[in-house]
């Protein structure tokens, strides 16, 4: 495996760190071998280069089998080198984060057979820990009610029609709702709403007042996302609530886990994981000092068993207080690390790897960061999202500012389960990225997100190339305020092109396919088929200036195209409609509807003052009603009709070149959007929209 220049070390789980590192397996008599530890390939490397004897490539070739690791495995500068850190051919490296459960015995509770088995919260190398994995699957905390939410009774000091910020930590709950548990101060109320989810710890629980206090405060007041509610919860982590099989509790106390089984499952086979570290991976760079950490390749590994804990609040552009710590990541849970976490690192890859069973995100890209690969990657079970890249300030510094990456061919799936609020690539304040066939599926908030200023102030996002990602089944009906792609703020020059996506899903507004919010400008969206949403396939907030051409928008369940307002006021300056402005170009797009309306205007956007241009499209509704479009809030502009068929839609000067025809696609029931030789979209200029090669790619097909 030796090539000219470059050097070879073996990493084995039957090596030894005394050891020379040159040979792939343990010499007979036991006197030489490989490595036991990623580590130590890593000092021998270091010092190699530190004295000179460093003169090209490196590999290290770790064999198969787990590497428990107790706290991350870390480089720093002194560690930059060409070298790659890969998978022995074949062969299946494990760095396991967790702790291994053993002395499982046979216990019951309330009659029911349960497995317990001794862990003290140092033997887990957390205070405590709050995931468990059985046979490689997560398990669910006890919890009441099992699948559905109790309801709050009363806020004290809140009132129910007020939406606002600081929120509280005290609510009384409903007779028998909440009960003098065991342990009561190791549970979490958990409370899902609008874009985010408040996690709660319980500090006190008063039986004669149903009054419950918490240690955190929840961010915004603890009301529903429907009018006139309280905030719906879940209480997390009750003893007396083990009942359903894969549901577990641990008593911190009496140092005592417990599972109650699947039903497939048997003691003697378990294999049974609680993460005993947080990160996995981190390169840390000092950026700020010009020392980057560069040209280290991790390829083919597989990292799992991450734990996780509330990061500390950051919400003070909201005007609350800073020395509070709330209950809530804030939206997308951008301040969640990964799992692996990069900080001023310049030119490394992370390809082909497996990152699961975690807390955090599973890959993070922080201040500093340019030049990464993170491709081909599978990142899945996860406690927020996928990817988070970028950085939290709007103008960093030039040494701070992250961009120029690449995040392509990755499967990021199966995540939120603690910050439901995570998404599967999140590109804060970041440029010039290459976000491109990603398979992104099964999370409960958006699938990309990219730029993270509100209104028209300036920032640093721009030229993101978001394209040829399929993303589908999102939301899952729990939170609300999303889109398959969200973009947030100015971005010229970023890309939206080529992408899948499907069935998004909202608790009561916002399952949107593409959907620029608050200030999204200057976006190209092109080339996108998008269809089977709860709300519309496109909907912009306001923003100016995007072209949105040559899409395929269908099947949407309130309307296909919404608009939400015409202007905004970033910093007391507002963007009036009355300049020679327009939120967007809508052109030679195919729309199709099922009975619902094709243009859908917001209270801030009647249709008849509308602020956006549409023209040269083709309209298709499959229920034979008829092409309509409707203001959201019906009658409440003047009394003007609310409905517009489509003469009076063309009156008020929009779509004067568009048609009315069946665009003839090849199976539109099985959502086959290939257009028959002849379709009447050739007479609108519409291209064909390839689907080939949309999500990741055979290895030997992406691109360098």
């Amino acid at each position: 495996m030796d090539t000219p220049g470059n050097q070879v070390f073996y990493v084995s789980t039957l090596g030894n760190d005394e050891w020379s590192g040159k040979l792939a397996d343990p010499t007979a008599n036991g006197t030489d071998g490989p490595f036991a530890t990623i580590t130590r390939a890593r000092d021998v490397i270091r010092e190699s280069k530190r004295h000179g004897g460093l003169t090209g490539s490196v590999t290290v070739y770790i064999r198969g089998g787990r590497y428990p690791i107790s706290e991350p495995i870390t480089f720093a500068p002194e560690d930059s080198a060409p070298a790659t850190y890969v998978a022995y051919p074949g062969e299946e490296p494990i760095i396991d984060g967790g702790v291994h459960i053993t002395g499982w015995h046979v216990t019951y509770l309330g009659g029911r057979e349960v497995w317990a088995a001794p862990l003290l919260g140092t033997a887990a190398g957390m205070g405590r820990f709050r995931q468990l994995f059985v046979n490689g699957k997560r398990c669910q905390r006890s919890r009441l009610p099992k699948d559905d939410y109790f309801r709050m009774a009363d806020v004290p000091g809140t009132s129910v029609d007020v939406l606002g910020f600081g929120g509280s930590d005290t609510f009384r709950c409903s007779p028998g709702d909440v009960l003098p548990w065991r342990n009561i101060t190791d549970m979490d109320v958990v409370v899902p709403h609008y874009w985010v989810t408040e996690r709660m710890p319980v500090t006190s629980f008063d039986p004669d007042t149903n009054t419950v206090v918490c240690s955190r405060k929840s961010f915004f007041s603890l009301k529903d996302d429907t009018p006139g509610e309280w905030a719906r919860y879940w209480v997390e982590n009750i003893f007396e609530a083990l009942s359903e099989p894969g549901e577990w509790y641990w008593d911190r106390d009496e140092g005592q886990v417990y599972y109650l089984p699947r039903p497939d499952e048997r003691i003697e086979d378990i294999e049974a994981y609680a993460p005993r570290t947080e990160q996995l991976l981190k390169l840390t760079g000092q950026h700020e000092e010009g020392r980057h950490i560069e040209f280290l390749r991790f390829e083919g590994l597989t990292f799992e068993h991450g734990g996780w804990s509330q990061p500390p609040s950051h919400y003070e552009r909201w005007g609350v207080p800073d020395n509070v710590e709330y209950g809530t990541a804030p939206q997308a849970a951008f301040d969640v690390p990964g799992a692996i976490q990069m900080v001023g690192a310049r030119y490394c890859t992370i390809e082909d790897c497996r990152i699961r069973h975690v807390g955090l995100y599973g890959v993070g890209l922080g201040d500093g960061c340019s030049g990464i690969r993170l491709v081909g990657n599978e990142i899945c079970d996860l406690g927020a999202g996928g990817i988070n890249l970028g950085n939290k300030d709007a103008l960093p510094p030039l040494s701070k500012q992250t961009g120029n990456n690449v995040i392509t061919d990755n499967h990021l799936y199966d995540g939120g389960h603690v910050f439901h609020e995570g998404v599967g690539i999140l590109a804060l304040h970041t440029f010039g990225n290459q976000i491109a066939h990603n398979h992104i599926h099964d999370f409960f908030y958006s699938g990309i997100s990219c730029g993270w200023e509100w209104a028209y102030r300036d920032s640093i996002s721009k030229d993101n190339v978001i394209e040829k990602n399929y993303i589908h089944h999102l939301g899952k009906g729990f939170l609300s305020d999303m889109g398959g792609i969200y973009t947030l703020g100015v971005q010229p020059g970023t890309v939206l092109r080529g992408n899948v996506i499907h069935d998004v899903s909202r608790r009561t507004y916002g399952g949107w396919a593409i959907y620029p919010d608050e200030g999204s400008s200057h976006i190209l969206i092109e080339y996108n088929i998008c269809y089977d949403t709860q709300s519309t396939s496109f909907f912009q907030h306001y923003g100016r200036e995007n072209i949105v051409r040559n899409n395929i928008f269908a099947f949407g369940g309130e309307a296909q195209v919404g608009h939400g307002r015409m202007y905004g006021r970033p910093g007391g300056y507002r963007v009036k409609l009355e300049e020679p402005r327009k939120a967007f170009l809508f052109e030679r797009n195919i729309v199709i509807t099922d009975g619902q309306p094709i243009f859908q205007g917001g209270s801030g956007a009647p249709l008849e003052r509308c602020g956006f241009a549409s023209d040269l499209n083709l309209f298709w509704d499959v229920s034979g009603k008829g092409i309509t479009s409707v203001n959201l809030t019906p009658g409440s502009q003047g009394g003007t009709a609310p409905v517009f068929g489509w003469e009076e839609w063309r009156q008020l000067g929009q779509d004067r070149h568009s048609i009315i025809a069946d665009p003839q696609f090849r199976d539109l029931a099985h959502r086959d959007f290939t257009l028959r030789p002849g379709s009447p979209a050739e007479e609108i200029g519409f291209q064909p929209i390839d689907t080939s090669d949309v999500g990741p790619r055979p290895k030997g097909q992406r691109d360098d």
